[in-house]
């Protein structure tokens, strides 16, 4: 049998020094901004039942998930989205919590992306979830905290936003299956403009139709909006385009005029999405590196009605980008190496202590003789080495950094 154990698996990586860092310099600052928001952090287990994750509720097949068995033959998956086992959590241990809930997370999800494309199958994500809150309001707060959240990290990204209701509105009307229908989302999802005409050909040329049909190409300014509505005549896809309309108008009061677009072909994967939906994008990144909606109906299959609204940023995107443009801190090398003569190990240890204490960084030398340990000191960029014996002498290596 081959061995894999050099390799790692498909749509993974080992993350080293600086990427590592980069990872966490995101994750600090996108935790700081939830947490002076209101949010609290939870996590959830990286492994949960497959009933969690029905594709009906999640929108996710189930091919692209990770599986595994239990002791007792039990369906499990590896985790493979945060909104739905938060969505358990509030419903079974926070249920007697006061509404609304403001929650985030830290935390990785896997899912298998076919031909990958460009994606992991492994991602770190982390998000918001408000819970019990419906209306403007709560929808403003949320957009706005991602708004934050990608300001403090990068100057250039947009937001697009867009309505589930929309499309379901019109996708309705469509004499099609349910498999079809979805095909058609699929499509418009992806911008697929030669599939997606393919498949309305085969339809009855109706006013729904001749929209969808529009819909990977309406995107841009307010004028997006005019120019659906004067095509659409359905009552509920049209309420849902002026709610677009004045959330965007909100949102310029904050001077994000420049920052918002309208995407009316934004259709996500994830069914539950029940109301306004919206992705994050930064120059550097092909993929959206947030996602988020409204799903007002999704605590209902847990018994637990509440509306709720969310975001989920994917990491490992934000923080390339970050470090392509040098925007993350490089780690630094230690100030001081401590080297210790034949019998002062502990004395050494002490003192590297000492410094630390101080603010200063000290590296405890592992090496046996003080030429090995000027030697790795000039390799690593350390500029100063304590050597410590009856007194403690400090000199220079040489170190270049």
């Amino acid at each position: 049998m081959k061995n894999y154990s050099k390799i790692t698996p498909v749509g993974t990586k080992d993350l080293l020094f600086e990427e590592c860092l980069a990872n966490r310099t995101v994750s600090s600052i996108l935790g700081n901004v939830f947490s002076q928001r209101g949010f609290h952090e939870v996590l959830t287990p990286g492994i949960e039942f497959y009933d969690l994750f029905k594709e009906e509720v999640s929108g996710i097949p189930m091919e692209y998930m990770f599986k595994m068995s239990d002791s007792k033959g039990r369906l499990m998956v590896v985790r493979p989205d945060s909104t739905l086992p938060i969505a358990r959590m509030v419903t079974t241990r926070l249920m007697h919590e006061r509404h609304p809930i403001r929650l985030y997370y830290n935390q990785r999800v896997y899912r298998y992306n076919p031909g990958l494309t460009g994606r992991s199958n492994e991602v770190m994500q982390t998000g918001i979830e408000l819970i019990g809150a419906s209306g403007k309001r709560a929808d403003l707060e949320t957009i706005t905290t991602a708004v934050e959240a990608l300001s403090r990290c990068v100057p250039d990204f947009r937001i697009e936003l867009g309505n589930a209701k929309f499309f379901k509105a019109l996708a309705k009307n469509l004499p099609v299956s349910d498999e079809d229908r979805e095909q058609i989302r699929q499509f418009i999802e992806s911008k697929n403009y030669s599939a997606l005409n393919s498949e309305l050909d085969k339809l009855e040329q109706t006013q729904a139709v001749s929209i969808i049909r529009r819909l990977p190409r309406l995107f841009g300014g307010v004028e997006v909006l005019d120019e659906a509505i004067t095509l659409c005549e359905d009552d509920e896809a049209l309420k849902s385009l002026e709610y677009v309309r004045e959330l965007y108008n909100d949102l310029s009061k904050l001077g994000l005029g420049d920052r918002i677009m309208i995407d009316l072909g934004l259709v996500q994967r994830n069914d539950y999405y029940s109301d306004i939906v919206f992705s994050g994008y930064v120059m550097g990144s092909g993929e959206p590196v947030l996602i988020g909606g409204r799903y007002d109906k999704l605590l209902d299959n847990f018994d637990r009605p509440a509306a709720a609204i969310g975001f989920g940023i994917n990491v490992d995107a934000l923080a390339g980008v970050m470090m392509k443009r040098g925007n993350v801190p490089e780690k630094k090398p230690a100030d001081v190496l401590v080297h210790s003569e034949e019998g002062f190990e502990i004395e050494a240890i002490k003192y590297t202590g000492t410094l630390s204490e101080a603010g200063i960084t000290g590296e405890n030398s592992v090496f046996e003789s003080l030429e090995e340990a000027v030697e790795y000191a000039k390799y690593k960029g350390i500029k100063k080495l304590a050597i410590v014996g009856s007194e403690i002498k400090t000199i220079d290596t040489g170190a270049d950094n």
